[in-house]
């Protein structure tokens, strides 16, 4: 892909309006297909697969960032709890960041490969999702389709999807909500270099931008690289 597409700041891959509108959000047109396996499958089994967040563009991962680095959306510590990030410092404040929101330009939702699922059958009337550890784990109302999607992914009948955040790496936590189609986001995954971020949020207006930049190396090490390597 080029640069523009790898970084959210251009939609030209992803799907046709009739798909995106039967999809309800857009994604990468190849992997329309594979999803309508996996929804199909899926609901043999009595669950309603749903896409809670496919493509997100370079401005929306942006402002999230933003919000998050001013305060006016909450930072989450490893147990998906809320911090005081008044107390901490700006390297603490970006690393704290990084664990549940990628930087802009570098989150794998840019690709339209990637998506947060859920059960749509299991979700209560007016429920909000918050995509966090309780929904999808134990007794969490999402938990019966979660071990599904593990047994799919282990058997290798889950048509292309894995979870490149399947366990805690010392960088993004778990999520297992998050599904990517492998064929493709592998490919896209090797073409976004340092050199293509660090462009990137050079030419942004990023808050934290200058710890950001000088830490950019350990970041793409940590946050962006450093996923499941067993991808279909």
């Amino acid at each position: 892909m080029k640069p523009a597409n790898l970084t959210g700041q251009s939609p030209s891959h992803l799907c046709a309006s009739a798909d995106a509108e039967r999809l309800t959000v857009s994604v990468h047109r190849d992997i329309v297909a594979p999803f309508d396996q996996l929804k199909a499958a899926a609901a043999t089994e009595g669950f309603d697969v749903a896409i809670l967040s496919g493509f997100r563009s370079f401005e929306k991962q942006l402002s999230i960032w933003n919000r998050k680095a001013t305060g006016e959306l909450p930072v989450l510590d490893s147990n998906a709890k809320p911090i005081d990030i008044t107390s901490l410092s700006d390297h603490q404040l970006v690393f704290a960041i990084l664990r549940w929101s990628a930087l802009p330009g570098a989150s794998r939702h840019h690709w339209g490969t990637d998506l947060d699922l859920f059960d749509a059958a299991a979700r209560p009337a007016g429920y909000v999702i918050e995509l966090i550890p309780n929904e999808y784990d134990g007794e969490g109302m999402f938990s019966p389709f979660s071990r599904w999607l593990d047994q799919r992914i282990a058997n290798g009948t889950s048509f292309g999807f894995f979870r490149p955040y399947d366990r805690d790496r010392n960088g993004v936590a778990p999520e297992r909500w998050h599904l990517s189609y492998g064929p493709l986001a592998n490919d896209f995954a090797g073409e976004l270099t340092v050199d293509v971020l660090r462009s990137t949020i050079e030419a942004a207006d990023l808050k934290l931008k200058d710890v950001v930049l000088s830490h950019l190396d350990e970041i793409m090490d940590r946050f962006v690289k450093n996923t499941n390597p067993d991808v279909p």
